[in-house]
Formats: C-alpha cells, structure tokens, sequence
C-alpha cells in the first residue's frame, strides 16, 4: 500500500503557530498522537473565532463530523507547530479542511490532518446551508 507523499508548506494559504507543551510529549519521547487533533481544533477554531464567524452563544454553530490524521515525522517539545490550513472543498453546509503540521522549519508536513466542520443550527444540531457572509470569509482558503 502506498502512502500519500506528505504536504508541503507552498501548498497552504495561510499559517497558524502553536508552541509544543511539556506535557504534549509522551513515553515515547515526541508528542501523543491525540495532540494533533486538538492543534487542528484550536488553529481552525481560533481563525474561525478571530474571522468572527465562530461565537459560543450563535443559534447556528459549527461541529465536527470527521476527521484524520496521517504521520510522517516527529513533533516533540520544544518544537514550534507552524499549521498550514486551507479548505478543500466548501460545501453548502459543510467544510473540508486540510492542516499540514509543519516542526520549526521544515518543508515537509511532520502530520496531515483532515477536520470536517458542519454547520448545524445550535438546537438539535441539524445541518443548515451556511450563510453568504460565512461562504465569503471561508472562499479565500479554498484550494
């Protein structure tokens, strides 16, 4: 079985930087896998929270229906995470973002996330087309 060759920092429109923590490393000696996922959920939240289209209290909110990761390399403390976001697919309810976790400098992603956000309406969580405005802040990321 092949592996898909690991993203590279040219193919993502905009950056987040995340210092690694003491704690992030386990027995291994690099960070725990379980790690990578909440870097995905606080680059793109935090975007999302900034581009004000994010808020703890809307009646329409955005949730998590997938997401993935594959491994290349090692992340450890005291490593700075530099994540490459950009959408792969906008949906009219629904995004697909890709997150290439990238170690200090390198070229190459260290991880690949996948991160499916949905946007529902808040009570009882049922899928609602997003609104333009939304779709106008989320189309620059689209590659």
């Amino acid at each position: 079985m092949s592996r898909p060759a690991p993203s590279t920092r040219d193919q993502f429109p905009m950056f987040r930087s995340v210092p690694t923590r003491w704690h992030d490393n386990d027995i291994y000696g690099h960070m725990n896998n379980g790690i990578h996922y909440q870097l995905f959920d606080t680059v793109i939240n935090g975007w999302m929270m900034e581009m004000g289209i994010l808020k703890f209290k809307a009646e329409h909110a955005f949730i998590v229906a997938e997401t993935g990761c594959r491994y290349h390399a090692d992340i450890m403390y005291p490593d700075v995470v530099h994540a490459g976001m950009r959408i792969a697919k906008l949906g009219s309810s629904s995004v697909v973002w890709n997150i290439g976790l990238f170690c200090n400098d390198a070229k190459v992603a260290a991880a690949d996330g996948l991160f499916v956000h949905v946007h529902v309406v808040r009570e009882g969580h049922k899928p609602t087309p997003m609104p333009e405005a939304t779709r106008k802040v989320l189309q620059p990321l689209v590659r």
